[in-house]
């Protein structure tokens, strides 16, 4: 393997923008991202409460119960 041709390997910081920033190894010193595992619903728990929500908007229209 060619080490002229390898790029750099540094460690990245990596800044959200909720505010959260992390260490990864990357070719760039520093990474802009808009969505992280901090702020995501997925991973925040946002999604499943949401999804529960309209679950029971539905049963309740779908009963009458209001």
């Amino acid at each position: 393997m060619k080490e002229a041709i390898q790029p750099k390997y540094y460690q990245a910081e990596v800044t959200c923008n909720c505010g959260n920033t992390f260490v990864t190894g990357s070719t760039k010193k520093s990474i802009h991202v808009e969505i992280c595992s901090k702020c995501h619903p997925f991973y925040s728990g946002q999604q499943k409460a949401t999804a529960a929500r309209g679950r029971i908007e539905r049963f309740n229209k779908k009963y009458g119960l209001q």
